[in-house]
């Protein structure tokens, strides 16, 4: 966060050429924001702020939150999501008192994000846009920023344990059906494949995400 406060300056020549001072949160105005999807999450500690001589505001506070965000898994294992994440203040109106606005372009943010971003899970992170609006609640207007996120699932997990070993299962099926063996070979086998079939299911019903309107496509079938 960055902000300015003209009344908050001084010359360094005058105090031995000290241009910043680190101050506690609560010694200056700071701006209240609040994460509209938040629903839970650590407060930071470094409750600290940096003064710049020309009344410059920076303060750097890293969050941990976990948000809200809906799913469309309907394409699952090859799925992309998009979440939203909100930054907002209620307590000002954004036309005569509190505006926000990014610093960095989307593109400088992407960079940025992709570096932070050192664990090689299962998502990928592939896009981020920026959104600037006025939120009109009780006719007033409100400054709000959206941070959009765009991320890939990585599918080569799901393909080996769930589709490559489901592909083989109705292979074999189809290739016992119409085979030159005995009708009770036959039986045996299905018996196996369905067995196998079910412990499949049981695998991914346990893998399958569960908070989508659609059901995926490789669940339906």
């Amino acid at each position: 966060q960055e902000w300015q406060n003209p009344f908050a300056t001084w010359d360094p020549q005058d105090f031995c050429n000290i241009s910043e001072i680190v101050l506690p949160m609560d010694t200056y105005w700071s701006p209240p924001i609040f994460i509209l999807e938040r629903v839970n999450g650590q407060n930071p500690e470094l409750n600290y702020m940096v003064l710049m001589h020309n009344g410059s505001f920076n303060s750097t506070r890293p969050f941990q939150v976990t948000l809200t965000c809906s799913l469309i898994i309907l394409k699952f294992p090859f799925d992309t999501q998009t979440c939203n994440l909100s930054i907002a203040s209620f307590l000002y109106p954004a036309v005569t008192d509190f505006v926000m606005t990014t610093r960095r372009t989307p593109a400088e943010m992407m960079k940025d994000s992709q570096s932070y971003f050192l664990t090689d899970g299962e998502w990928k992170f592939t896009n981020l846009s920026i959104i600037e609006y006025t939120e009109i609640m009780d006719d007033k207007g409100f400054s709000v920023v959206t941070y959009v996120i765009s991320m890939k699932r990585r599918p080569t997990l799901y393909i080996l344990n769930l589709i490559l070993p489901t592909c083989a299962l109705y292979l074999l099926d189809m290739a016992v059906l119409f085979g030159p063996s005995s009708l009770e070979e036959k039986i045996n086998f299905q018996i196996a494949i369905i067995l196998g079939s079910s412990m499949l299911a049981v695998i991914l019903n346990n893998s399958l995400p569960t908070s989508s309107n659609k059901p995926p496509i490789i669940g339906t079938h």
